[in-house]
């Protein structure tokens, strides 16, 4: 084969790579801090908290993390201490994380053994059939959407993250300061 063909052909096989990086970061299900999405309503959904049905629209008022996560899900386990963190420090300021496990219909002891063992200290919300992470667009776990107290959404984060970082504090801080 000719060396300026396998050159054309190499720089062609990089060009096609890069694009389709470029494409796959342009994704909106990708994106971090998503813009497009900050100031919609997110989806309300029914669901049972401490015994009691009620709905996500019911808890307006509060800076709500809406976080997806699986049982199975090794970045779920180690964001759980984090989130528990954050519960504690955000709930006497009106906030609260709110979990949704994705798990299937038979992982119902799954579900409860990651609450026990990990000693979830927040609400959570079994979603057993996963279509509501389906519905706000979730494919990766665990996936974050954070709700102001006007029960919009701000951003939506991808990815385990560490809640007491000083610019995750900072930046719920101002959230919960709003008034």
């Amino acid at each position: 084969m000719d060396t300026g063909l396998k050159r054309k052909l190499k720089t062609g096989v990089v060009l096609a790579f890069i694009a389709g990086l470029l494409v796959l970061f342009a994704r909106p299900d990708y994106r971090q801090g998503e813009p497009s999405l900050r100031g919609s309503t997110p989806k309300d959904f029914p669901l049972t908290l401490d015994g009691q049905p009620t709905r996500l629209s019911g808890l307006r008022g509060k800076v709500v993390l809406l976080n997806f996560w699986a049982s199975w899900c090794q970045p779920c386990i180690e964001e759980a201490p984090s989130l528990n963190a954050l519960q504690q420090r955000i709930a006497p300021l009106g906030g609260t994380v709110l979990g949704v496990n994705v798990g299937v219909d038979d992982e119902e002891a799954a579900y409860e053994n990651f609450l026990t063992t990990y000693r979830i200290n927040f609400p959570t919300y079994r979603d057993a059939t996963k279509q509501l992470a389906a519905s706000y667009g979730t494919t990766a776990y665990p996936e974050t959407y954070v709700i102001d107290r006007k029960g919009r959404l701000d951003r939506k984060i991808v990815g385990p993250q560490d809640w007491t970082s000083p610019e995750i504090v900072a930046y719920l801080d101002s959230l919960l300061n709003e008034k």
